[in-house]
């Protein structure tokens, strides 16, 4: 066991310590250029599209998702433990300044989760009237890399589908130990019956139920938040000071030096937004929308959701509590600082966000393993061995030690958003068209909508109509 810790740690700090902050940053900043910085000039559109109910006569189905249900899947896969424990564990181990890192993270990772996010859209497929897709599905089509899609997809059962899972179990049982005595077995179990009744029922079951998840409980965590800000109100411009010369370095912190601000701050915003980690993207090619570019809008702006209002509000609570620098870390310092500020209902209250936040990042998750499964294996047997392994590891991690779990999850994820973050930097210049596409639409005050034909070069696009020939002034 020694051994593999050692190779997990090694690799985490290759992979961590230099090769994916650099290639995150750096793609982050060509897709923010390439695009024109979408994420920031086009953030009332994306508002304005969270309102727009589709009229396509292509997509008529019962069975399919709408782009509202489909940002709450992401959502839902997205807010859960990365946001609670995650910050937690950041600030405990980078101290205030990997607060920033997580915003610049943010920032930049919307534009790389506008190009991912897209590209997932036009190269999506129709499977029982349903829409599906994801990474694997533009690697194998537009760049004919099918070794890429195996590998991506391999690395995504073993991280979202499998060893995710753990995570959220593990912070789900230590929170219902710590607020109402659970013990993590039966914490595990219920879990287990609770995924099962849910993932067996598809993506519109998944897609339904965190429709009435998320936005309830993320919403009231925000709104504590705020309530913890006012409270605490000639505290914040010291806060905000800590946070700034941290990341930096010019403060020594609680584990303090810019490195290791730089290094959490990446890692743990990384691992709660997922911006070009390729997980999102399976969720947004469930939307039936009339344009790519919709979608890519629409979870962009659910980058800024997860990391500016969601993990900030975890960071406010922290550090505005005596709770940091007691020592505690994870889910135990966040439970802390609620109940620091709330009393004994802070603590139950968390207790209970973090099963329902970690039960639909549980439930998403499940789903974009399962979705890489035909890359793999199309067998019947292969289906029934993944359900079994990922309820496996729901149960596992409700008991297993936390830190070898978090480390697993980092470099599974690593690898994988290593493989994704390669194919899109070489197909992001499709996404850029589909932009300058939507956008010439908007101009001319149209809903914009897309055919396969309005981008020349596309290949294997499927779930799009051709447009017709009388109207191909649009291509680009």
């Amino acid at each position: 066991m020694n051994i593999i810790e050692k190779l997990i740690t090694g690799g985490n700090t290759l992979l961590w310590g230099y090769v994916l902050i650099a290639v995150l940053l750096l793609l982050g900043i060509y897709f923010t250029i390439g695009s024109k910085f979408a994420q920031v000039r086009y953030l009332r559109e994306m508002f304005r599209l969270l309102r727009v109910k589709e009229k396509n006569p292509e997509n008529t189905s019962k069975k399919q998702i709408s782009s509202l249900q489909a940002f709450f899947v992401g959502a839902g896969t997205r807010i859960g433990t990365g946001n609670l424990a995650g910050v937690a564990i950041a600030l405990a181990i980078g101290g205030p300044g990997a607060v920033f890192w997580m915003w610049m993270v943010a920032i930049l990772g919307s534009a790389s989760s506008f190009v991912e996010n897209t590209l997932a859209q036009i190269y999506k497929a129709k499977d029982n009237g349903q829409f599906k897709g994801g990474p694997a599905y533009y690697m194998k089509k537009q760049l004919n890399k099918k070794w890429m899609s195996f590998i991506f997809a391999v690395m995504m059962i073993l991280s979202y589908g499998t060893t995710f899972n753990a995570v959220q179990s593990n912070t789900i049982a230590v929170a219902l130990e710590n607020s109402f005595g659970i013990s993590p077995v039966i914490a595990g179990i219920a879990l287990v019956i609770l995924t099962s009744l849910v993932v067996f029922g598809g993506i519109k079951r998944i897609a339904d139920i965190s429709s009435i998840i998320v936005p309830f409980m993320a919403f009231g965590y925000i709104l504590l938040a705020v309530f913890v800000v006012i409270t605490n109100i000639t505290e914040i411009p010291q806060v905000l000071s800590l946070i700034f010369k941290s990341a930096f370095g010019m403060e020594q912190v609680v584990g303090g030096g810019i490195a290791a601000a730089i290094m959490n701050g990446v890692k743990r915003g990384l691992f709660s937004n997922g911006a070009g980690i390729g997980g999102d993207p399976i969720a947004a090619a469930t939307a039936s929308v009339s344009h790519p570019a919709k979608q890519g809008f629409i979870q962009a702006l659910g980058v800024f959701f997860d990391t500016l209002l969601v993990c900030s509000a975890t960071a406010f609570i922290i550090l505005t509590s005596d709770a940091y620098g007691s020592g505690l870390t994870g889910i135990e310092l966040s439970q802390a600082a609620m109940v620091e500020h709330f009393g004994t209902w802070g603590g139950i209250f968390l207790g209970i966000a973090i099963f329902l936040f970690a039960f639909t990042s549980i439930i998403g998750c499940y789903y974009y393993g399962e979705a890489n499964l035909p890359f793999i294996s199309k067998s019947k047997t292969f289906l029934n061995f993944y359900r079994i392994l990922a309820l496996g590891m729901v149960m596992f991690g409700a008991v297993a030690n936390l830190q070898i779990v978090w480390d697993l999850a980092d470099l599974t994820m690593a690898i994988m958003a290593l493989v994704n973050l390669v194919a899109i930097a070489i197909l992001g210049p499709i996404a850029f068209k589909a932009l300058d596409h939507y956008m010439k639409q908007r101009r001319l005050g149209k809903e914009p909508v897309f055919y396969r034909d309005d981008i020349k070069g596309l290949k294997g696009v499927e779930a799009w109509p051709i447009r017709k020939k009388k109207t191909m002034n649009n291509v680009v």
